[in-house]
């Protein structure tokens, strides 16, 4: 940040030095008490208690919008503002109509320094005071309509710039927890990608290995087959990790139901699945989300369940809050809550994924077994498939 708003301290010497060249600018509307004590018929003493107090004022005015912004310091601001107008009220009254201009000082720096709140009433209150001091210095009514305008608008004027900086201080705050929040999103996306592709991976990887060592060394061609499964797994969740780290990775229904014969199979469960459905009217987002509750589904039936038999049906129904697709997954296993039973990784992230896609997520146990349903939108109420 190169600059500094009007209602902040700088930060630093740059920041410093840019704030004082810009308010020394405005400083030059002092011309006219400079060239009263210059060229006014002031005695010298007056001009050394003149030049004196001008100086006390601009270093007070300047030190107001210095550390203006330095927490809640209300009181102290208004406590400088009075000093202010008190000085330009001695200066006025005593050496006349050219030194009135400093209650333009003063209600511009009410205007930078405090809160709407108070600037509301402060501004008028040193237009007033203006008005006033005005009406008893020798021909300083002639000085009221060149003033009390710009002391008004300058002093809101002031208001509103500082209203506006710290709108748009607001609004990059904002912006940065919005992309914050996203990052976040992300990560939990990412999360919860990498946890459905290695769990069910790295399970038939498991699955496999233990098949291929107990093969070995009486059936070693066997065993070789296992190996080669295990080599084609292990690739695939490597390209799959892949994908989900660039963010472009779409599972597919027909893709995990293959993916499920085969883990269940390799595990000694057995399968009964429906045949390939006819996705042709699903919601991409819905086909992904059934997808990957599939997936999530068989990988704690292979690592938890101990069960012998799993049924798998995908049906479509009519509900009243319109046409849903229905994913159960159903086994014989012990049906007791385990570490991928109860709410964690696994299905609290796929309950967060069906939610995102308009879905429910069920999950517990049954008189036979472990049951896991999760329904998402479909663009029709047609069967796609049943259960063998």
């Amino acid at each position: 940040m190169s600059g500094v708003g009007i209602g902040q301290r700088p930060e630093n010497r740059r920041q410093k030095t840019v704030k004082v060249m810009w308010t020394a600018i405005w400083l030059a509307y002092l011309s006219a008490p400079v060239s009263d004590l210059l060229h006014g018929s002031h005695a010298v003493g007056v001009r050394i208690l003149g030049w004196t107090g001008l100086v006390a004022f601009v270093v007070w005015y300047m030190l107001l919008l210095f550390r203006t912004g330095r927490g809640d310091r209300t009181n102290l601001v208004l406590g400088s503002l009075a000093v202010l107008a008190a000085q330009s009220t001695l200066l006025a009254l005593t050496l006349g109509r050219e030194w009135l201009v400093l209650f333009v000082y003063v209600a511009i720096a009410s205007g930078a320094a405090l809160p709407l709140r108070l600037a509301r009433w402060t501004i008028p209150g040193a237009s007033a005071l203006l008005t006033l001091v005005a009406l008893a210095v020798p021909d300083g009514t002639s000085f009221i309509a060149a003033l009390l305008l710009p002391a008004l608008l300058g002093g809101f004027a002031m208001t509103g710039v500082r209203e506006l900086i710290r709108t748009t201080i607001a609004l990059r705050e904002a912006r940065a927890t919005v992309a914050q929040l996203a990052a976040n999103e992300e990560r939990l996306r990412l999360a919860r990608d990498l946890h459905d592709l290695l769990g069910h991976s790295l399970s038939l990887i498991t699955l496999k290995s233990e098949l291929a060592g107990r093969m070995l060394p009486a059936h070693p061609d066997k065993a070789a087959q296992q190996v080669a499964d295990i080599e084609q797994v292990s690739r695939q969740a490597l390209v799959d990790v892949r994908e989900a780290v660039t963010g472009y990775r779409r599972a597919r229904l027909t893709t995990e139901l293959a993916g499920a014969k085969v883990a269940l199979t390799a595990a000694g469960v057995v399968a009964e699945l429906p045949a390939e459905p006819d996705l042709t009217d699903v919601p991409e987002e819905s086909e992904t989300a059934l997808a990957w509750a599939l997936r999530e589904a068989v990988t704690n039936v292979v690592r938890h369940s101990g069960a012998r038999r799993c049924v798998v049906e995908l049906l479509g129904r009519q509900t009243l809050d319109g046409a849903v697709l229905e994913l159960s997954v159903q086994d014989n296993g012990s049906g007791r809550p385990t570490a991928a039973a109860a709410p964690g990784n696994g299905l609290t992230g796929l309950a967060e994924r069906l939610a995102k896609a308009g879905g429910t997520l069920e999950a517990g146990g049954s008189h036979r077994g472990f049951r896991l349903v999760a329904r998402v939108p479909a663009a029709a109420p047609a069967d796609v498939g049943s259960g063998a």
